[in-house]
């Protein structure tokens, strides 16, 4: 069974080794960054953290026949404000016309743009190549859980979240957006730029220049990155897009690829969420499932679980209690998974 759960200290080698697979701003691969970043979730789970802007949850996946860590995925309390913007290229189209050719054209646009209005941010998702592709479906789990947690959590996030979703890479890891355009303005490379944008984002306000630029100059193979996912993203980006996400024309400035966001309040996943009384303990024979959580004194634990309602309580399987350390009558975490329909028993009399 996996089971989702806060990182801790003792992960580093292996959120390392997972960041090191990938280049993500919120997963940066740096042994500093990343200790700094599990010390704010620990800080933010234990309920330490008062100021949204330093609210961070960072949960990794973990095989517990192996007690191996498989994955990883945040949640950020606040990604801007007054001060420290979030930064994007907003894109856009410009249309000119020729009365004596009779013929116009029309060019998309790309101009560096702020916002300062303080959304969440979902990021830093990477499950280990091995697991992928598995039944239990372990990468739409790492993502949809941080719904279940917003859900359980609504006061500790702000009223808009975004995601920011990876665009093509190049084989050796690099971007030709960023080469054909990102580097003409600042002197760095792919993973130099994006690395140091995890400490700060002041070269892109001071460098990049102001007003448009027509994505027409760019090479043709550059251009068609913009707003673009990477293979591997795609079933992320859909997953997200079920849940109620939206693209608005905004794209990272690094590897172009699209930033969607959503109200909060209207993604399905923590609409349905709530907190239920465990009433049972047993093998269901359920084909439904939903997510499930417990927050006891080993703190937060989540999986995906079958389960049964018997009037106001949930029934669980006996490795679904264990994985989430719960006891007897203890409040669960729940939300049932789209298209399940829960099969519902009356209240055994006692």
């Amino acid at each position: 069974m996996f089971v989702i759960r806060p990182a801790i200290l003792d992960d580093l080698p292996t959120l390392l080794k997972l960041a090191k697979m990938v280049h993500f701003i919120n997963l940066p691969a740096d042994k500093d960054l990343l200790s700094a970043k599990v010390g704010r979730s620990r800080r933010s789970f234990a309920g330490d953290v008062d100021d949204i802007r330093h609210r961070e949850f960072m949960f990794v996946l973990e095989d517990r026949e192996s007690s191996e860590v498989v994955g990883t995925c945040t949640i950020l309390g606040c990604v801007s404000w007054e001060g420290h913007p979030h930064i994007y290229l907003k894109t856009g189209k410009r249309s000119f016309y020729s009365e004596d050719l009779q013929l116009g054209q029309t060019h998309v646009t790309l101009e560096l743009g702020t916002d300062t209005s303080g959304p969440s941010e979902v990021g830093g998702l990477i499950l280990a190549p091995g697991f992928r592709g598995r039944p239990e479906r372990l990468g739409s789990l790492l993502s949809l859980v941080r719904f279940h947690f917003i859900g359980l959590n609504r006061e500790l996030f702000a009223e808009r979240i975004l995601a920011e979703m990876m665009g093509p890479l190049t084989p050796d890891s690099g971007t030709l957006l960023w080469e054909y355009l990102g580097r003409r303005f600042i002197n760095l490379s792919y993973k130099e730029a994006d690395l140091f944008s995890s400490r700060s984002k002041e070269f892109l306000l001071s460098l990049w220049p102001k007003g448009e630029i027509y994505a027409s100059l760019l090479p043709p193979e550059a251009r068609a990155l913009i707003g673009r996912v990477g293979e591997e993203t795609e079933p992320a980006k859909r997953m997200l897009e079920k849940q109620g996400f939206k693209y608005h024309g905004h794209v990272d400035p690094f590897d172009g690829g699209p930033y969607l966001d959503a109200r909060i309040d209207d993604i399905p996943i923590v609409k349905a969420t709530t907190n239920v009384r465990l009433g049972g303990v047993r093998e269901t024979g359920a084909a439904t499932e939903g997510f499930v959580s417990h927050r006891g004194r080993g703190g937060f634990r989540a999986t995906r679980s079958a389960y049964e309602i018997e009037g106001d309580r949930i029934v669980l399987p006996p490795a679904t209690v264990e994985a989430l350390g719960a006891g007897a009558d203890a409040t669960i975490g729940f939300t049932p998974l789209p298209d399940s329909k829960p099969k519902q028993r009356r209240a055994r009399r006692s």
